[in-house]
């Protein structure tokens, strides 16, 4: 009761500030109606009422003039009147006055907006739509009922819609199959949805659930009004008044799943085009975002599936609205250690909202959901050590496998199923948020999975490739240790001989013989081991491994397994890239072995000179090789078997082909293959010519290679099984990952570059040195990266991201430079003249090969 009293006194208070009380001699300083009242504009007046309340002012009591003319719109939308943010503005019509309230339009049609904007542009004066505008636009039942589809959709979106929709029951398909036979006529829609009273709409069809509101019109109606300053600020003061309301109706009332339609709330402010305007970034776009966030999920999956079929440019402009709204407040705040962006309720609700978007973009592309690689025959061993971790009471995190989003389950569909979106993905990165965001504590906040901490990393999207590699480098981590803390308990337990390490001892003329058996047998023996952290010990040097040894291993290694000699990899010339030999003479288990060297370089963050085609980190994330895939695997077949495609004359007469091809095995002797059960008599024709493409591709990219690659993929899952990698990253994330950056930019490498033992930037031998760096071809800077840092390839994110130090190493000397890889130190002596330098340090990388103790 109180609440209610001091509503109305505030309303009241406001009625005074904007209107007066109609006594032209009034006396009260706070009354329109006193002779020097200066009037304000609708929002001061909105603050100066609650100023006022609390002060205790006297109100006036209305004139005789007024009194039967306001006090049923004080009751019915005084409220709504503050909202919006616009007094009341009176007309004279023969001497009376005359108002022109609309007090009984509850929801809003394109029609209904054109009438009152037509009225209130002949008599000049836009109060009155002000006033609708702020009752509608801040009612949540006035929005759902506003802008209904008038006529029903056409058979292919009704078609589109139930392939996409799998919420629907049965009973809703069979009345819209009923519909397409006898569509209601439109104009009893119209009657419907366009009446004035009740503040109903259409509730029924069977089309509403998806389609009810009508998103062209929307958009005209806000191309029309946000042109007018008085009443695109009504706007933006409903939004903040409706804001709270529909987040309260989502958290406590469960209003949606009551009312399907709400989500047309949502669609209709989102087609705001200014919501991106300074004036929204502060208070009002960060509650609606925050209202947004708490739909369920099966409203969440809806309103991505709504937004897919809307086209790229409407997706883009949501999506530069929600990013500038994460930029200005991480710009405009400072974020620290105690002051965590996650803790920011603004920035995670955009960031929520923006995962709508993000599966809208994948929906709304080019999706291929089928075509999906066989999950291996049998699942990867669990460690032997599961009772002890049961009885320490650290059962294995992710056991069920790796985690997946609840959205992407409930939509059927997965980035990787998205060959091309409607917006890239790279645009969904927010930078100035990756910059703040605190790793360590997002990677925590993932793990635990509490409600009231908010984790970046399950939104993978809004990170940049850089920050999803830290987060993957801390799980890794924490694996290790994990590992290591259970072999030490196990020890203790059992007695058994301690080895906290995955320790392998190689000699460097036969690394694969040693380094493949040992691997192998630990794989047979505990595959958990294979998740403890690499060391690696070249058998007669004195290197200790702390990372750099590691680093030599892998490159050592991956010369050695893709020398065509061997025959388990062909290479082709034109593309510079490997491929899975099909004829090879080698068993499974070696591909076995190479895919868990693969998963031991990205589980101990080492880079591999690898060159797989895309098509191969595809089908590491569970997807089959298509026809667009041998674009770049095989692009002189891609071109003859897209020239089939679009040939125009007649195939069968002109090519004269069939469903048997010749493929070349090991010695280069044909091999007849046929695509069909006697292919060699099925003619390929203009009209099976798709089927021909479609299986001449899934047999070169798949079938033919399917015992060898399903063995490779084995042996990654063994070490990546646990990994949240497939949750973070995008195929061409992935090669990224394993392969580093192929650009190669040492001006970026110079300004991160770090000086120690009395060097600086401004030293003469630094200057020298770079100078000389800058001079040399790409061959021999591959060289120098590979001295330095153990590898020639460069970190995600580029050569920027790499921390190397150049320490002195005493004074003008004939000793060549040295490094420590597992740190990326360089070790330069002070040498007098620049000629020296260049032929020292030119000398030094090309003939480094082994580690020693200096």
């Amino acid at each position: 009761m109180k609440r209610a009293a001091a509503k109305h006194l505030i309303e009241r208070y406001y009625h005074q500030l904007t209107e007066g009380c109609g006594d032209g001699g009034c006396s009260n300083v706070g009354c329109a109606s006193s002779p020097g009242f200066l009037r304000t504009d609708n929002n001061a007046a909105a603050v100066r009422s609650l100023e006022l309340y609390k002060a205790g002012a006297p109100l006036c009591d209305p004139h005789p003039s007024k009194k039967g003319t306001t006090s049923a719109h004080v009751e019915s939308s005084a409220l709504a009147a503050a909202a919006c943010g616009n007094s009341r503005v009176n007309h004279r019509e023969g001497g009376h006055f005359v108002r022109e309230d609309f007090k009984d339009v509850s929801f809003l049609t394109e029609d209904k907006v054109y009438e009152i904007l037509a009225l209130c542009a002949a008599k000049d004066d836009y109060s009155p739509l002000i006033r609708v505008i702020g009752r509608v636009f801040s009612s949540a039942e006035g929005l759902v009922a506003s802008f209904r589809r008038t006529t029903p959709p056409t058979k292919e979106e009704l078609k589109s819609l139930q392939g996409k929709d799998e919420d629907k029951d049965e009973d809703e398909k069979e009345v819209e199959d009923q519909m397409e036979e006898d569509p209601p006529a439109s104009s009893s829609l119209s009657h419907v949805a366009g009446g004035e009273g009740g503040g109903g709409g259409p509730t029924g069809q069977p089309w509403a659930d998806e389609v009810s509101v009508d998103a062209e019109a929307v958009r005209r109606v806000y191309a029309r009004l946000l042109s007018n300053e008085r009443v695109e600020a009504a706007f933006l003061n409903a939004l903040v008044y409706l804001s709270p309301n529909v987040e309260c109706d989502l958290t406590y009332h469960n209003v949606y799943s009551r009312d399907p339609h709400y989500l047309n709330l949502f669609v209709i402010v989102m087609e705001n085009s200014n919501l991106h305007s300074p004036e929204y970034l502060e208070i009002a776009l960060p509650q609606f975002c925050k209202a947004m966030s708490k739909l369920p999920l099966a409203a969440l999956a809806k309103l991505a599936r709504l937004w897919s079929r809307q086209g790229a440019a409407s997706l883009r402009r949501m999506l530069e609205t929600f990013q500038q709204l994460i930029t200005y407040k991480v710009i405009s705040h400072e974020f620290g250690g105690r002051n965590l962006v996650n803790d920011d309720e603004a920035v995670v609700g955009a960031t929520r909202c923006l995962k709508i978007l993000y599966y809208a973009d994948v929906l709304g592309g080019e999706v291929d959901t089928g075509h999906n690689e066989e999950p291996d025959d049998e699942p990867v061993p669990e460690s032997s050590e599961l009772t002890l971790h049961e009885l320490l009471g650290e059962e294995r995190r992710n056991k069920k496998g790796p985690r997946v989003d609840p959205l992407e389950t409930e939509l059927g569909v997965r980035a990787s199923d998205c060959r091309r979106p409607l917006v890239p993905f790279e645009e969904f990165v927010n930078e100035p948020l990756n910059e703040v965001l605190e790793m360590d504590k997002d990677y925590t906040f993932f793990k635990v999975e509490t409600e009231n901490k908010f984790s970046f990393m399950t939104c993978p999207f809004i990170l940049n490739a850089v920050t999803k590699n830290l987060g993957l480098y801390y799980d890794n981590r924490i694996r290790m240790y994990s590992e290591r803390r259970i072999t030490v308990l196990y020890s203790l337990v059992q007695g058994q001989q301690l080895n906290p390490y995955l320790r392998l001892k190689v000699r460097r003329d036969h690394i694969i013989d040693d380094a493949l058996v040992r691997l192998e047998m630990i794989a047979m023996e505990n595959p958990a081991d294979l998740k403890k952290q690499l060391y690696v010990e070249f058998e007669g040097e004195q290197g200790v491994d702390e990372g750099g040894v590691s680093k030599e291993f892998f490159q050592l290694v991956v010369e050695e397994i893709f020398n065509v000699d061997i025959g388990m990899f062909t290479y082709d010339e034109t593309t510079k890239l490997f491929w899975f030999n099909p004829s090879s003479l080698e068993n499974e288990g070696q591909y076995t072995l190479i895919g868990i060297v693969l998963g031991l370089a990205i589980y101990n963050n080492c880079i591999l000179d690898v060159h797989f085609p895309m098509v191969v980190y595809r089908k590491l994330m569970g997807k089959k090789g298509t026809l667009r895939d041998l674009a770049d695997s095989n692009p002189v077949l891609f071109q003859s078997l897209t020239e089939l495609l679009s040939y125009e004359g007649s195939v069968e007469e002109d090519m004269m082909i069939t469903f048997q091809i010749s493929q070349t095995d090991l010695f280069g002797n044909p091999l007849m293959h046929d695509l069909r059960e006697n292919g060699d008599q099925i003619p390929v024709t203009n009209d099976n010519r798709k089927e021909f493409v479609a299986q001449y591709a899934d047999y070169v990219l798949n079938r033919t290679v399917e015992k060898q690659f399903k063995a490779f993929r084995r042996g990654f899952h063994m070490v990546t099984n646990e990994s949240p990698l497939k949750y973070l990253f995008r195929p061409e994330e992935i090669e990224l990952l394993i392969c580093g950056s192929r650009n190669l930019d040492f001006l970026a490498l110079e300004e991160t570059t770090e000086y120690d033992g009395g060097y600086n930037r401004d030293s003469r031998i630094i200057k020298e040195f770079w100078e000389t760096l800058h001079s040399f071809g790409d061959d021999q800077k591959r060289l120098f990266l590979q001295f330095t840092t153990g590898t020639d390839r460069a970190p995600v994110g580029g050569l920027g991201k790499l921390k190397m130090i150049i320490a002195k190493n005493g004074p003008d000397t004939e000793r060549l430079p040295t490094s420590h890889t597992c740190f990326n130190v360089l070790l330069l002596p002070e040498y007098g003249t620049v000629e020296k330098l260049r032929e020292r340090l030119l000398k030094a990388i090309t003939y480094a090969k082994g580690f020693g103790m200096l």
